[in-house]
């Protein structure tokens, strides 16, 4: 069957044309744009959607003085605590500037193949967003990455200073890649699950975790099987399971080829870089991953057919990067996500709010005789059965949160007679625990915080049912 490809570049010309406008919207010089090919129209509805949002109408928590980010460093372990600023302060105050976003959805078809993509960026160098242009093999080079910098965010109006990617410094788009919090571990099961194929490793080998150094992020020694390790990584975010799996990674000289691995197969920005050899932990900065890349790292997981995309050096790319088994467990993995809680809100069925997500249901496991969600002893305190019966979509996905950072990343497919979608969606952002509504009710005792502003669920919606309609 023949593929016809439509690529993520709509938008370019319209945002180039408001430079200059009041709004100081910055301008793209669309003429060394060379990877333009044609237009897509889930970029345009993922920009509109975006912009209609307004999520520059957040409140800040815990807004810096001057003298506060002249003085912000950059943590060596940026989850240690990742709930320590979560809810607000006594005085929350608007958001400084237009917050950073970098949202990908790829369109799949029935085998898993894609067949359209749309890469969207806000910053305060975009604040109507600009869509990435991106050619056959959903590459681009049309942007210049950079690191993320906490203190540097309000210092340069959101423009990094370390680049990601070498020789893109004359590339028309500029941005600084959001922190991927949690949504690393993608990563790190990626990596464990090559060893796996590899023979290396068996999911069941007991792996005796006795780190040199102890931190707060990672833990004290530790032993389980690597399918434990893995599960709890994946489906309650436990960072002291995946510095187990680090530490392992590296004790197995597998740091290294992973990264490559990354490059080799066009994943440029997937970068598991400066973590600690002897505890797993020192999550930092160093440690990128772009919306695009993640989403395409997610499509070879869902499994496609021959060549998904050619690689930089002309190689086909294929979904055999992971064998069959292992693709299967990491989608079950995905499926069982506790925290479903950011583009989707299915943790918090019925309520005024937040808003209505991406419509999954709740897995299973996480559901009590009462019907409300238990995660890591974190309670939710919402009967969630009745959203569960009106699911429309699975959704195998991984959130992150810090204070600067909300991910979610993942593969939706549509339940049987709901609609037939398919695709992948990725979203980072800097607004991460630190930023509410105005909206926001007061939390119940005993009740897990909402972690996000409620918008993300509002998008997440929206384009589930743009996808849904496009079928």
């Amino acid at each position: 069957m023949r593929r016809t490809w439509v690529h993520g570049t709509a938008g370019i010309v319209t945002v180039a044309a408001l430079a200059g406008c009041s709004n100081g919207q910055a301008a793209v010089d669309t003429a060394r744009v060379a990877d333009v090919k044609s237009s897509s129209k889930v970029a345009q509805q993922l920009r509109q959607s975006m912009n209609g949002l307004k999520f520059q109408e957040v409140l800040d928590t815990a807004p810096p003085t001057s003298a506060q980010v002249r003085a912000m460093r950059n943590p060596v372990d940026k989850e240690a605590d990742p709930r320590a600023r979560t809810f607000a302060k006594a005085d929350p105050k608007p958001i400084a500037q237009q917050p950073q976003m970098d949202a990908t959805i790829i369109e799949l078809d029935k085998k898993g193949r894609p067949v359209s993509s749309g890469t969207v960026l806000m910053s305060p160098l975009y604040k109507n967003g600009v869509v990435v242009p991106v050619d056959r093999n959903l590459s681009t080079k049309s942007v210049r990455w950079r690191q993320w910098d906490d203190a540097g965010w309000y210092k340069n109006k959101g423009q990094g200073t370390v680049d990601v990617v070498a020789g893109r410094e004359n590339a028309p788009i500029d941005h600084m890649l959001d922190y991927p919090a949690s949504v690393l571990k993608l990563m790190v099961n990626f990596g464990v699950l090559r060893l796996v194929d590899q023979g290396r490793i068996k999911l069941d080998d007991t792996y005796a975790y006795n780190p040199a150094q102890i931190s707060s992020l990672c833990g004290g020694a530790s032993s389980k099987t690597i399918r434990q390790y893995m599960d709890a990584s994946i489906t309650y975010s436990s960072n002291a399971a995946s510095c187990a799996l680090i530490k392992m990674l590296h004790d197995n000289q597998a740091i290294d080829p992973l990264n490559k691995t990354f490059q080799d197969i066009g994943l440029e920005t997937l970068q598991l870089k400066g973590t600690n050899p002897v505890n797993g932990g020192r999550w930092s900065n160093s440690i990128t991953m772009s919306s695009l890349d993640t989403a395409k790292l997610l499509t070879l997981v869902n499994g496609a057919p021959g060549r998904v995309w050619t690689s930089p050096a002309g190689k086909p790319v294929t979904s055999a990067v992971l064998s069959a088994a292992s693709r299967k467990f990491f989608r079950s993995e995905l499926a069982q996500q506790g925290f479903n809680d950011m583009l989707s809100s299915a943790n918090r069925c019925g309520g005024k709010y937040p808003a209505p997500g991406i419509p999954n249901a709740v897995p299973s496991r996480w559901i009590g005789a009462d019907g409300t969600v238990t995660v890591d002893g974190n309670k939710f305190g919402r009967d969630v059965r009745p959203c569960t019966k009106k699911a429309e979509v699975t959704f195998a996905h991984k959130t992150g949160w810090v204070d600067n950072t909300a991910a979610d990343a993942g593969i939706v497919r549509a339940l049987p007679g709901k609609g037939g979608r398919s695709y992948v969606i990725v979203v980072f952002s800097n607004l991460g625990t630190q930023y509410i509504d105005a909206s926001r009710p007061a939390t119940p005792p005993g009740i897990y915080p909402y972690t996000y502003t409620e918008k993300f669920g509002k998008l997440g919606r929206l384009l589930d049912t743009y996808e849904k309609r496009r079928r």
